[in-house]
Parts: C-alpha cells; sequence; structure tokens
C-alpha cells in the first residue's frame, strides 16, 4: 500500500504567469490548509505569451523564506528556446533562484523529432543552473525516454511526474509511464508536481503519485516526499540559500 506522504509542491504558478489564476498569498493559504511544508513558485520565463519580464524573478527576494509554516521556494519555469537546450532567463538571474526548471512548451520551441526533442533537453540538463527539466512526458514532444533518464540519472538531477499532464496533455500516461519505470530501473531522482495554475490545485498529485508508487519509484527517489532531502539536494545543487544547511535543523 502507498504510506508516502509529500510534503512540498515544486511547481506552482501565481497570477504573474499570465494564465494561472492565483497570488502568492492564496497559494500559500491553500499550501498550508493542506499540510505541505514548501512550496516553489514557478512562473514561465519571459519567453512565453503573458509571462513576467526577468524583473520578476529578480524581485522574488522580496517574498518571506517561510509564511504560515511553508517553506517559499522562488524558483522559475524556463522555457527551452532551441536545440541548444538555451533557456530564456540570463544566468544573472538563474543564480538567484532556489530551483530552476526547464522545458519544452509550443509556443517557445516548436515539436520536431525525437532526436531534436532530446537533444534540446540533454543539452538544458546541461546546464549547471538547471535542476531538472518538467512534464517530460508530453506526447506533443516525442523523446527517447531512456537517453534522458539516463542522462538525468547520472548529472544527479531531476524529472518531473507532472500531474496536470494526465489532464490538460491529453495521452501523456504512456510517457510518463514509461519515464517513471526508467527512473525506478536507473535510481534517478524525481519530484511529482501539482503544475498548479489555480491555488486549489496545489499539492494534488495523486495521479502521479500512483504512478510512482506502481513504478517502483522508492521514497529516497521522491525529492518532494521529504524536507530534509529536498533540502539536502538544493545544497547539493549549490543553493546559496541552503548551502549552510544541516540535517535536523527547522531553519537555514
Amino acid at each position: 500500500m502507498n504510506n508516502i506522504k509529500l510534503v512540498a509542491d515544486l511547481h506552482v504558478h501565481t497570477i504573474s504567469s499570465g494564465h494561472a489564476y492565483s497570488t502568492v498569498a492564496e497559494i500559500i493559504e491553500v499550501a498550508a490548509q493542506k499540510g505541505l511544508e514548501a512550496v516553489a513558485l514557478t512562473d514561465h520565463g519571459p519567453a512565453m505569451p503573458g509571462a513576467p519580464h526577468r524583473y520578476h524573478f529578480g524581485h522574488l527576494c522580496v517574498l518571506p523564506e517561510k509564511e504560515k509554516n511553508v517553506e517559499i521556494l522562488r524558483g522559475v519555469e524556463a522555457n527551452i528556446i532551441d536545440k541548444d537546450g538555451s533557456i530564456d532567463l540570463p544566468e544573472y538571474y538563474l543564480n538567484l533562484l532556489d530551483i530552476v526548471w526547464a522545458g519544452l512548451h509550443i509556443p517557445c520551441f516548436q515539436p520536431a523529432t525525437r532526436s531534436l526533442n532530446t537533444k534540446a533537453l540533454l543539452n538544458a540538463l546541461d546546464n549547471p543552473y538547471v535542476d531538472g527539466i518538467v512534464h517530460p512526458g508530453n506526447p506533443e514532444f516525442p523523446i527517447d525516454e531512456s537517453t534522458l533518464v539516463q542522462a538525468a540519472a547520472e548529472k544527479g538531477k531531476l524529472l518531473e511526474i507532472n500531474n496536470s499532464s494526465f489532464v490538460v496533455r491529453r495521452g501523456s500516461r504512456t510517457g510518463c509511464q514509461e519515464i517513471a519505470r526508467l527512473i525506478s530501473h536507473y535510481h534517478g531522482l524525481v519530484a511529482l508536481n501539482s503544475d498548479a495554475h489555480v491555488a486549489r490545485d496545489v499539492g494534488c498529485n495523486e495521479k502521479s503519485l500512483l504512478l510512482a508508487v506502481e513504478s517502483g519509484i522508492s521514497p529516497g527517489q521522491i525529492i518532494n516526499s521529504d524536507l530534509h532531502l529536498l533540502k539536502e539536494f538544493l545544497k547539493k545543487r549549490g543553493k546559496k540559500r541552503f548551502i549552510n544547511y544541516k540535517a535536523g535543523e527547522t531553519a537555514y
């Protein structure tokens, strides 16, 4: 039986994304009500229509690090914009953030061949600031799942099983199942995220969690199943906010 409890949602959008509908305060309120210990605010990078200017990400420093007992991580869902894996936020801003996701989105990257899509993701993983890849199971961008999962595992970076994909990206289940199977096989790291675009969906990860459990992914591979596991990961990734974190501490 599944007894894994997810303590963090690491992919959440605020109204600043342009096509999301809740404020930071509303998101934190729902996260607290649901007993989450952390939430990452990951609005879309500037290349997405309606997304915030890069200054938005530079000014996230005004947010508290913790509110209503919920750790607030400052992040971005950056857009991959070419086959070289370039993303739409400069190094200066990436260096300020707690978590950096990168992903393929049709307004910013037109679907290409399986080989080219895979190359773009692999090159994005090579970016030292990128911590992981969002919704790699998206059927609009066919990829070589085995090559991607092996590369992420070798680099100690995250892949995501995106709960919203089962609803908004129709046909994602097959790709997500294969990615989950390979993550289990290669002992990679995974984040199970809501990709919430409205506050009520924060922490809604039931479908992704069930798939992870069915695929044999262990709790130790699920980065948001334990707050200390998450903070140790971010420390290892060199995130300034967590660089002095020690297990057992309640603050950082």
